[in-house]
């Protein structure tokens, strides 16, 4: 239910969160009068932070204690009272390029270094998400007998992933005892035509090839090509991207919301055991939502994640894109008390830094 604040009830309640934020502790009209300029006695303040709580934007932990943000407080936070940090934007994006030399690195060192940054600048837990092998670009296929009648495919991507399917060769009645070293000679041949007609396309492309360019005499590897580019096409599709590279937890848990030994117990079991649930929420949602026109860094605070182990937490995520190919995402983790500012300003940095650098990257 959208909530209309006036002017002074928006500046107070900025104001509540800020210093709440900052101190972890309940927010009094004494502290925000100390604090900050805000031109009105405690006791306007306090009348004020009791219509706040009234509309479920505050509320008060204990009867005698001062006032705490709701999700709700923080939502209108997030949505109306702040603008990302550009000073930090502009940070972040100097520690990457500083630090991360995408010529230089493997796509894996490369996001390892990228994830480590973004953890010492958020003071989140920072998770980022390997890129979808099925987007990924094809650099070099080879056709290999292994036995008589049976044939390997393999494919290796431009991020050196290799993928290999294995399949029977289908023969004609003149063909029924061929040659091994006819047959190599015919493999090697080709391997050079698909290499030069194949090279550069996605793993999801070879799925749906037209297989008519195909010279006569390679009709016989056809069938047994077209299969099996599309089972590994379908294979690659499944998430084997559930691998999120995770950094920034020990100095998260020393939060004072962690205190609770099942609390991190849970959220340790989620990002050690249960990264596919994980990776469903932060890329394959993210990048559904951002299709339809949602903002690219999406904010979920407390109880709008649908995991147990973070409904008491904040998500911060986007994705990182090859053009208008989602690739994978970014996200930073952190208590529903963290500087949103700086948390979204580091996101989104980071994801326009990735696709960037996956733009141009060529992995060692």
């Amino acid at each position: 239910m959208p909530v209309n604040l006036t002017n002074r009830q928006q500046h107070i309640l900025w104001a509540t969160i800020r210093h709440y934020i900052a101190t972890a502790e309940p927010v009094g009209s004494k502290a925000l009068v100390e604090e900050y300029n805000l031109g009105v006695s405690s006791a306007t303040i306090r009348n004020v932070m009791g219509v706040l709580e009234k509309s479920g934007l505050l509320y008060q932990p204990h009867t005698s204690a001062g006032r705490v943000p709701s999700d709700s407080g923080y939502r209108i936070y997030v949505d109306q009272l702040i603008t990302p940090s550009e000073t930090l934007a502009r940070k972040v994006e100097l520690a990457l390029q500083k630090r991360l030399k995408w010529e230089d690195w493997s796509l894996e060192a490369l996001l390892q270094g990228a994830a480590h940054i973004l953890a010492t600048l958020s003071g989140c837990i920072t998770l980022i998400t390997m890129p979808q092998t099925a987007t990924a670009v094809l650099r070099h296929l080879q056709l290999v007998q292994v036995e008589t009648g049976r044939v390997m495919l393999i494919v290796v991507t431009d991020a050196y992933e290799t993928h290999s399917a294995l399949m029977d060769l289908q023969t004609t009645q003149e063909d029924s005892q061929p040659d091994a070293e006819v047959i190599d000679r015919e493999l090697q041949i080709v391997s050079n035509f698909l290499n030069s007609h194949l090279r550069g396309k996605s793993i999801t492309e070879l799925a749906n090839l037209k297989w008519s360019q195909l010279d006569q005499e390679f009709q016989k590897y056809g069938e047994f090509l077209k299969n099996s580019l599309a089972e590994l096409a379908r294979r690659t599709l499944t998430p084997s991207a559930t691998q999120i590279m995770v950094r920034g937890v020990a100095e998260v848990l020393r939060q004072p919301e962690f205190s609770e030994l099942q609390q991190v117990q849970m959220l340790i079991h989620l990002l050690e055991e249960e990264q596919d649930q994980l990776w469903r929420l932060i890329f394959e949602e993210q990048s559904e939502a951002e299709e339809v026109g949602k903002p690219r860094v999406m904010v979920r605070i407390g109880a709008e994640n649908p995991l147990e182990p973070i409904r008491t937490c904040s998500l911060i995520s986007s994705t990182y894109r090859r053009g208008s190919v989602s690739l994978g995402s970014v996200g930073v983790l952190g208590p529903t008390r963290l500087n949103y500012e700086s948390a979204i300003a580091v996101v989104a940095a980071a994801a326009d830094y990735l696709s960037e650098a996956f733009s141009y990257f060529n992995p060692q």
